[in-house]
């Protein structure tokens, strides 16, 4: 059998106190338990793992009591899905009952609680997250989960499209998975079960939508999943922005990414593969209920002045203050990501590249200049409060703005005071 027992997470003595409890008395009471998915997958596949989760026979209750006798804080996260949440030295290990959905909608599911480890693997989506490790550290493959890990093949489990049909939020799970782990082209009648039920994505509410979209876009290349996305039109059921533009960006910026060592963003490969259009940003903001902070980034975005690459230091400052550094930054990424795709066949873009770069540099340590002044300072000259404050203090500044910032808080001063005499 393949082993995990010798990795260093499973060695972790928060998670060997949890697994003892739970297999006390040697599973005589029918209880045992398992860690279940990512941490078994990811160890599987050389990768590192972060949350651990444990699947067993022994109902939440039971749980709870096991934990509370041993002095282990337990939470009750999702009593009606059978989870609690188990707390050592601040550590959170989510154990699970093992269940059977009992009915389902493609939304939510009624679940019964079980001890069938068989009828647990087979109700989860995809074969390499069904796959178990026991207390000693034995992996436990009841769905052909360990054949997908060594070819990499993201497959559902069972009946694609009756997988789908439980929840249809697998169909932008089954595009996220093959775009962390997998290989070659994704398994054909998932791909298949995914077109056919896509508009099923449209009875999902936004915020898991753009959960499941962030998550792939956040993916080190999302590139070959969001081509056969595209292919299939899942890709225009959730993002019709991007059938005007397209994806051709992508393969480009993630190579740039690679090669100056820009951390992955969500954001910037949403913003390469929908056009920069501030009406249409605003739109998508709100169909997907983006977080105000996202919808600022996209917003700041499209309303950024374009960039001339040969344009002077001080012209690019004015452009920086007037517009601020994240709209300009994205806009330059996007610029880059373009010009270096062209660069290896056109010596111009070489160059242009190289120009993109010093001002991208330029723009990620920028500091915005305080104006050395305020409405406080126009009301002290004499002038009473209302828009002609405002207009006033606007004129000084877009002067100094001109100037480079070159006059200080008495130069403006004097200023204030011949244009109000």
């Amino acid at each position: 059998m393949t082993g995990i027992a010798e990795q260093a997470w499973f060695r972790d003595p928060a998670l060997g106190r949890i697994l003892v409890l739970l297999n006390a008395d040697g599973g005589a009471d029918g209880g045992e338990a398992r860690v279940v998915g990512g941490a078994v997958r990811n160890s599987l596949m050389g990768l590192p793992v972060n949350d651990v989760d444990i699947a067993t026979t022994l109902r939440p209750e039971a749980v709870m009591e096991r934990a509370a006798a041993a002095g282990i804080k337990a939470v009750p996260t999702g009593l009606e899905h059978g989870t609690v949440t188990l707390v050592i030295d601040g550590k959170p290990f989510e154990v699970t009952t093992l269940r059977t959905d009992v009915e389902t909608d493609g939304r939510h599911a009624k679940v019964a609680f079980s001890t069938d480890w068989k009828a647990d693997a087979e109700r989860r989506d995809l074969t390499i997250n069904a796959l178990y490790a026991d207390a000693k550290g034995e992996v436990v493959d009841l769905v052909g989960g360990l054949a997908d890990i060594e070819t990499r093949n993201i497959r559902f489990i069972g009946d694609a499209a009756r997988r789908i049909a439980e929840d249809h939020l697998r169909i932008l799970r089954f595009f996220r998975f093959f775009a962390y782990y997998g290989s070659g082209r994704p398994d054909a009648e998932g791909l298949k079960a995914c077109s056919l039920a896509r508009s099923k994505l449209t009875t999902l509410s936004a915020e898991r939508v753009w959960s499941e979209l962030r998550k792939l876009l956040g993916a080190a290349d999302p590139g070959r999943a969001l081509l056969w996305m595209r292919q299939v039109a899942v890709l225009t059921e959730i993002l019709p922005e991007s059938e005007r533009w397209g994806i051709d960006a992508i393969p480009s910026l993630i190579t740039t990414e690679k090669a100056l060592g820009w951390t992955p963003d969500a954001l910037l490969r949403l913003a390469a593969i929908v056009p920069p259009d501030a009406a249409r940003m605003e739109a998508l903001a709100a169909r997907l209920k983006l977080s105000n902070a996202e919808a600022a980034t996209l917003k700041a975005w499209t309303m950024a002045a374009p960039v001339n690459d040969d344009m002077s230091p001080a012209a690019f400052e004015r452009l920086l203050y007037r517009n601020g550094a994240d709209g300009i930054t994205t806009r330059l990424k996007l610029a880059l990501a373009v010009a270096r795709g062209k660069a290896e066949s056109e010596f111009d873009e070489m160059a242009r590249s190289a120009r993109l770069i010093k001002l991208l540099d330029r723009a990620t340590h920028w500091k915005k200049p305080q104006f050395p002044l305020n409405g406080g300072d126009v009301i002290s000259a004499g002038i009473a409060s209302g828009p002609r404050v405002g207009e006033l203090l606007a004129g000084l500044e877009n002067q100094w703005v001109e100037e480079n910032f070159v006059a200080d808080r008495a130069a403006l001063l004097a200023r204030l005071q011949e244009r109000v005499q």
